[in-house]
């Protein structure tokens, strides 16, 4: 199978799917001849033109609502915010108008777009273009979530999304734009709501999001130097959540260290230890709970700051092997 980068992979979900469906268009900032703020979308302009690959004023809100409006005629819109941080001036077309309509007309009406967005820190990008804000989407019903952390899973992941009928926010995180996976040429599509073991093992269970999922791959290789079998689970969506597999693995291991990048405080990692504590994992578990995640404090510029910010493989590590030995 042949090896692409993640971000080859979001544009080959989307060319394969606008190739299939004249009513799927994307819409956004920069996103035309500049090929967007990532290049991702760099040459679809070239093979769809500016009418299905839609260059848009700065203007987050106005954008939201011109692909709510498109939806709810028939059309399949991808939206593309610059950053992941800008979602919160397309907040209400998103939460009061998208999370809605559905509901409220009685399912004749549907909003069938996915809101695709750069999130997370490590490039240097400062407070205002690299905050992890997935908990706040997460918590409005109406909205599904997904945080893919591999190239094969953003493709088919993003090809779930295209074809469901309800708003989707599609998190792709900045650092792993450029990562390589196997991923197969032709179409395919990753259920939502349904979780990945990265890693199998015996005496820990991590359960990590987005970029976290590959520290904690990281921490888990320094672990078994030491005698310690982890386990690295994935839930690739935080709505619908895949309780069952997340619960199975603590129940097998008795141990759950929770990590992510978002700030801890009001973090998406507080749902899934709500969830684990009153599972029938609870009577597994041989030690408290961890719960690793960002600094209460805005993502710093400073490469060093910004890097000790949010959990590095070091934490993990330290986090496991605290679980481990409490007594």
């Amino acid at each position: 199978m042949r090896e692409i980068t993640y971000l080859e992979a979001v544009r080959e979900a989307m060319s394969q799917e606008m190739r299939k469906n004249d009513d799927v268009f994307i819409l956004g900032e920069d996103i035309g001849v500049y090929g967007g703020a990532f290049g991702v979308t760099r040459g679809m302009i070239e093979e769809f033109g500016p009418d299905r690959v839609r260059n848009t004023p700065i203007s987050e809100a106005g954008i939201a609502g011109a692909a709510v409006g498109s939806a709810l005629t028939g059309m399949r819109p991808i939206l593309e915010l610059q950053f992941s941080d800008f979602i919160t001036i397309a907040l209400d077309q998103l939460v009061n108008q998208a999370a809605k309509i559905r509901y409220m007309y009685g399912g004749k009406g549907k909003v069938p777009i996915v809101v695709r967005t750069p999130s997370g820190s490590g490039t240097g990008a400062a407070a205002q273009h690299s905050q992890s804000l997935e908990a706040w989407v997460a918590h409005i019903p109406g909205l599904k979530v997904v945080q893919p952390s591999t190239a094969y899973d953003a493709k088919g992941l993003l090809k779930a999304a295209m074809d469901d009928d309800n708003p989707v926010i599609f998190y792709e995180h900045k650092l792993l734009y450029k990562t390589s996976d196997e991923v197969p040429e032709e179409a395919y599509s990753i259920p939502l709501g349904k979780a990945d073991i990265k890693r199998e093992g015996k005496d820990v269970t991590i359960v990590a999001t987005a970029i976290m999922v590959h520290r904690a791959l990281e921490a888990a290789k320094e672990l078994e130097k030491d005698g310690i079998s982890v386990e690295v689970v994935d839930p690739r969506t935080l709505v619908p959540l895949d309780e069952e597999t997340i619960i199975k693995s603590v129940s097998k291991t008795g141990r759950v260290v929770v990590v992510h990048e978002a700030v801890k405080r009001g973090g998406y990692g507080g749902e899934i230890v709500s969830m684990i504590a009153e599972s029938e994992a609870f009577d597994y578990l041989d030690a408290p709970i961890k719960r690793l995640g960002g600094a209460p404090s805005p993502v710093p510029y400073n490469p060093e700051l910004e890097k000790s910010h949010a959990p590095q493989v070091a934490d993990i590590i330290r986090a496991v092997k605290e679980t481990l030995n409490h007594l």
